[in-house]
């Protein structure tokens, strides 16, 4: 796959690149600006060559495709049965918090959070409480595991929303780490949705760990949600995985699912299915280029953006970046948007913490990412 490769996309109906005016160069929403592996775009193909797009069902092999795929890349083989399909994750988590969450209880997630984490539990009228992750002198960020017990007992916290890989600051959290999040949860009878939508993309030899795959009690108090969307570059088919090992949470969810929110459509799973199939080769390949990417920005920051600091992202694409030493006359996205001409997402929606930050999708092509950068660095010169 040649991922240097510009391919034109203001003239298609991405968000994306539709955004900011064409002026702009976009860097910001978690959309790729690769094609899809060649085997899910020929798929496609085939079924809409075949013409009809009647009324469907999940292709019958699916969830063995699923399980299997699950199994090879995180070593945990979840039965079929206990996988369902929605169409994103964050209609996963919205479902989630409506059909778990007791009148009176609260939802938890760590912040600088993904902006749809503090939607959620607004638009179903749930009180939601933000654990800050601790952020070290060299940028890197830890739980504060005793302010998340305390908070579950003195909020009546009833599910926590984790995120791993985290959105926006790329950790990708450890086994040490995931244990200790899943015992206090269990202590407390706290139902654990995770979110793991860029479970695929991780760096430097590290292992993505699924919170159920621990061990069986913690599978039997958690709901997980995985997409081939982020890793192959799917997200505008819409089709996700739901993982309930728990069978009355599996009923609840489903239960609360019918006659509100419809499964991926026929194309959706189509891709799906081709993605977690064949897409494995181009998926290394893909990981290759995004951590020379990764690196490459690093160096650049390092190099020619004294004032801005970044820790390096263990997973996802999409690095959070520091720009509160920078000393600029307003918000920092506002600041590159109109001065460099480069679209960032801001730090301000993803919570407090995030204000004086912001995050950069770097799932592009390296001559994009550099020309971003350099007309940032001139922005800054001639500020």
């Amino acid at each position: 796959m040649d991922f240097d490769k510009i391919i034109d996309r203001r003239n298609t109906e991405s968000i994306k690149w539709k955004y900011f005016p064409e002026d702009v160069l976009p860097l910001w929403v978690a959309d790729m600006d690769f094609q899809s592996p060649p085997e899910v775009i020929n798929a496609l193909h085939q079924r809409i060559d075949h013409g009809i797009f009647g009324y469907g069902i999940p292709p019958v092999d699916l969830a063995e495709i699923v399980v299997n795929y699950i199994s090879r890349q995180f070593h945990w083989k979840p039965l079929p049965s206990q996988v369902s399909y929605v169409p994103g994750v964050v209609t996963g988590f919205n479902l989630a918090i409506r059909a778990f969450c007791e009148p009176g209880t609260s939802v938890l997630f760590h912040t600088p959070a993904y902006p749809p984490f503090f939607s959620a539990p607004q638009s179903a009228k749930l009180p939601f409480v933000t654990n800050p992750l601790l952020r070290g002198a060299d940028g890197a960020y830890s739980i504060d595991f005793e302010r998340f017990e305390a908070q579950i007992v003195s909020e009546r916290v009833s599910v926590f929303i984790l995120c791993n890989p985290q959105n926006p600051t790329g950790r990708v959290f450890t086994r040490e780490e995931l244990t200790r999040l899943a015992e206090i949860c269990l202590r407390h009878k706290v139902l654990i949705c995770s979110d793991e939508i860029h479970c695929d993309i991780v760096y430097d030899g590290r292992q993505h760990i699924p919170i159920a795959s621990l061990d069986p009690e913690v599978a039997n108090s958690t709901l997980t949600l995985m997409a081939p969307s982020k890793t192959y570059n799917i997200a505008g088919l819409y089709a996700s995985v739901a993982v309930i090992s728990n069978p009355e949470l599996a009923r609840r969810f489903y239960e609360f699912k019918a006659g509100l929110v419809s499964g991926p459509d026929l194309l959706a799973l189509t891709a799906a299915r081709a993605a977690y199939l064949y897409g494995e080769d181009w998926l290394q390949d893909l990981l290759v280029y995004l951590q020379g990417n990764r690196d490459f920005l690093a160096d650049t920051l390092a190099k020619d953006f004294p004032g801005v600091e970044m820790h390096k992202p263990e997973g996802t694409f999409l690095a959070w970046l520091d720009c509160r030493g920078l000393d600029l006359p307003t918000e920092p996205q506002k600041f590159f948007q109109e001065h460099a001409k480069v679209g960032l997402n801001s730090g301000v929606d993803y919570g407090p913490e995030g204000l004086g930050f912001v995050r950069l999708n770097f799932g592009t092509q390296r001559a994009l990412l550099q020309e971003a950068l350099e007309r940032m660095a001139a922005a800054l010169k001639t500020r």
